[in-house]
């Protein structure tokens, strides 16, 4: 933590801060970057730019590119360091040609950072629902209404049972809002105002209170799903290590796209069991909802044939990617493209942007050195170099 502009409410950070060590960094001035990814506890600021990620906050402030005050790059050509500023209509973004670019155009060494005041009012709720159209519609109008929770999260009714604890036929919606300067006690009543319009029916409450800390756990559905959350990279392993098949996709699609998104990607997870010779289960979650659409998360986990997990995890993967591509979901909505991305991201990709962004590798790395075959593929010039 290099500097902390508590006026602007912004701070210069190195790349390399750990996401515990940041927060605690900010903590005496009573600020917080409030981005909070499901590896905070081993990730970077550094790797949260490079990736584009995003955070556990469901609308508004969860993507760090709109924490971004400006950034500092070193690159073979040179240094780039974009000037502080609140925004600039100066052409295309600087900071945005780098922000997710993994690696490929430059080393991220500093950021100035947008942080917040730290929340002093919260509450959570959970919501179930008989049907799962009318929990998906009540999602919708929630993220439409521009009541902007801080967590507004549908499990379906797999996902609810198995990470939650809550047997429901028609999925749960996990709600919180917070504030650092007042109660939030009305915006909920407006949030579940609109579920019960749904049908959903409230079974855990959180009321508003001051605190210290705005990551307590609460005692109740959305608590127990918040815990499994944090908990999800270790059960992986341990269930990876019984010959289970454990992955995750996530995705974003318009509103009016996801049922058949949804239909797809369950139809292909099934055929694709079928065919590889596993028995599994496949839930769906919103990690995170927009105006114009959600981003559903999708979890498989399926019984592997010890010796052949990686093969048949291969076939499951390619199968759902090709679902997801085909009904005009994005290959990842905050897990970066690296390799096991890269066909599918090549076909979402503009072409005339992918020649935008190989003159960029040329210009920045023309010996190609950094990160070759992420993003892009090097090119072999006839003087042995490689270039992009």
């Amino acid at each position: 933590m290099l500097d902390v502009d508590r006026t602007s409410r912004a701070a210069r950070i190195q790349a390399g801060i750990l996401g515990p060590d940041l927060e605690r960094s900010l903590r005496p001035d009573g600020l917080t970057l409030r981005h909070f990814p499901q590896s905070f506890e081993f990730s970077t600021l550094g790797g949260w730019l490079a990736t584009r990620a995003g955070g556990h906050y469901a609308t508004v402030y969860t993507h760090i590119d709109d924490l971004v005050e400006s950034m500092r790059l070193v690159t073979p050509a040179g240094v780039s360091e974009s000037r502080r500023l609140p925004g600039s209509g100066a052409g295309p973004s600087p900071d945005r040609a780098f922000l997710g670019s993994e690696g490929t155009l430059g080393v991220i060494t500093e950021a100035w950072m947008r942080l917040q005041d730290r929340p002093l009012w919260r509450a959570t709720e959970s919501v179930v629902f008989d049907v799962y159209d009318s929990a998906v519609a009540a999602t919708r109008e929630i993220a439409q209404s521009g009541l902007f929770p801080t967590n507004c999260r549908l499990l379906d009714p797999a996902e609810a049972f198995l990470n939650a604890g809550t047997p429901t036929s028609g999925g749960l919606l996990v709600l919180g809002f917070e504030s650092a300067h007042h109660p939030v006690d009305a915006t909920m009543a407006t949030a579940l105002a609109v579920c019960a319009d749904h049908g959903g029916r409230s079974v855990g409450h959180s009321p508003n209170r001051s605190t210290r800390d705005p990551a307590g756990v609460e005692d109740d559905a959305a608590g127990q799903w918040r815990s499994s959350f944090l908990r999800m990279p270790y059960q992986r392993d341990a269930l990876a290590a019984q010959s289970m098949i454990v992955e995750t996709f996530e995705t974003a699609c318009t509103w009016d796209r996801f049922p058949e998104l949804k239909a797809a990607v369950d139809a292909a997870a099934a055929k694709a069991f079928l065919e590889v010779g596993v028995v599994g289960v496949l839930t769906c979650r919103f990690t995170h909802v927009y105006p114009d659409g959600p981003a559903p998360y999708f979890g498989v986990h399926a019984a592997g044939r010890w010796g052949h997990t990686v093969e048949q995890w291969d076939d499951i993967k390619s199968a759902v990617s090709e679902a997801l591509s085909s009904r005009g979901g994005t290959i990842t909505h905050h897990h970066a493209v690296g390799r096991d991305h890269r066909p599918w991201y090549d076909r979402q990709r503009p072409e005339p942007f992918a020649r935008a962004l190989r003159g960029s590798k040329a210009a920045l790395d023309p010996a190609g050195i950094l990160n070759p075959g992420v993003l892009i593929d090097p090119l072999r010039h006839t003087s042995g170099r490689s270039s992009s």
